[in-house]
């Protein structure tokens, strides 16, 4: 068996001990004292321990204080019967599993049927038979012993699979990681292309998450802005340009404003990004993370009332993660430097995401925005490019 397993085999050990194999621990609770003794010596000879009480109110005490493995129980006695001790146990998490043999002088069926009712797993008349009394109780440790050898299984199996999550987890997470690292590289290398974009790819992971932990708490956006939606939203963020790379230096690069041709190009970038991580979804299906980077990469220059590109898709037909980024992605290119404008005070970008609210952003990412724009304060100054 190699290491990783060896931390198990002590519990699969103790849960598979036949219990003929070990000493138990019997509880006799009498008042008579020679009936007492004579049970405690019967049940040493068989090769048990025995603990004994004068009367239930005593049991019950001493059960508190020790685990016993069955019980053998007079019901009449004085202070509490054996019928209120059987109550009581059966009452109890902690004691209710331990089976009990009731002991008698009755012997009519209705006091039989009465200690069943109440959880007995058996009855013995007295006076007793030895041969019966070893019977009675060999079968009640059995039956502690299944009870305690499937608790002591569950907890083997809940102990294995608590570990193999934590080292699925991980695995995955390390997993994620280095993919994180690598698309964000990527990313990275399309921004790179364009000299004047800086730390935007840092700020709109920010931007994205702010927002979207701010509806999450919207009861309109309940089960749908839940926690792995801000995840996904978080690392996909970065590859809403990813389909720059397709488009030409000519173009992208291109010291002026650009033609109606170029513009032409330019708005093919959405629809290349899409396609390109469509590749990737379709050699590992099932990825959130690239279908959220899908949804974000093709819509994210669409508007709330159909006017942007690159298919003129309007409202909630736009994906929550693409109207998120826009606003994200409009704030920032306003408080930044460009070679054909200065930045923009953050009051000034307010302004403009205001005036375009339900024509270019839809209405309830604007309120969020308006509700957090303290946190995107915060960003923008921390994530400050070079040159700010």
């Amino acid at each position: 068996m190699n290491s990783q397993n060896e931390q198990f085999e002590p519990k699969m050990e103790a849960i598979y001990t036949d219990p003929t194999e070990r000493e138990a621990l019997i509880m006799v609770v009498e008042d008579n004292e020679n009936n007492r003794d004579l049970l405690t010596r019967r049940i040493q000879r068989q090769g048990h321990k025995v603990v004994v009480a004068e009367n239930g109110r005593i049991a019950l005490d001493k059960l508190r204080e020790q685990t016993v493995d069955m019980i053998l129980l007079d019901l009449m006695m004085p202070e509490m019967d054996g019928y209120q001790v059987l109550e009581h146990l059966k009452k109890d998490e902690n004691l209710k599993s331990i089976p009990v043999v009731v002991i008698t002088a009755l012997s009519d069926m209705e006091t039989t049927v009465k200690c069943i009712e109440l959880g007995a797993e058996d009855y013995l008349p007295k006076p007793f038979n030895p041969t019966l009394l070893k019977a009675r109780v060999n079968a009640c440790l059995h039956k502690k012993w299944l009870h305690d050898r499937e608790l002591q299984y569950r907890e083997f199996i809940e102990d294995v699979n608590k570990q193999l999550g934590e080292r699925v987890r991980t695995q995955v997470k390390q997993i994620t990681s280095t993919q994180m690292a690598t698309i964000f590289a990527m990313s990275k290398l399309a921004e790179s292309r364009d000299p004047e974009t800086g730390t935007h790819l840092e700020r709109m992971r920010e931007y994205c998450k702010v927002i979207s932990e701010h509806l999450s708490s919207l009861e309109k956006f309940k089960g749908i802005v839940d926690r792995p939606f801000i995840d996904n939203i978080y690392a996909a963020s970065p590859l809403h340009d990813i389909g720059k790379v397709g488009i030409s230096d000519d173009v992208l690069l291109k010291n002026g404003p650009l033609t109606e041709d170029d513009w032409r190009i330019m708005r093919k970038h959405p629809i290349i990004g899409a396609d390109t991580l469509r590749a990737v979804d379709r050699q590992h299906p099932g990825n959130e993370f690239i279908k959220t980077g899908i949804a974000i990469a093709e819509f994210h220059h669409e508007k709330w009332d159909g006017s942007g590109y690159p298919y003129g898709t309007r409202g909630d037909d736009i994906p929550l993660e693409a109207r998120i980024l826009a606003l994200g992605d409009v704030y920032d290119a306003l408080t930044s430097k460009r070679c054909y404008k200065e930045a923009f005070s953050h009051e000034k970008s307010k302004g403009i995401i205001v005036d375009s609210n339900g024509s270019h952003f839809d209405p309830a990412v604007v309120e969020a925005f308006l509700n957090i724009e303290d946190e995107f304060k915060r960003i923008r100054s921390f994530y400050a490019d070079d040159e700010e």
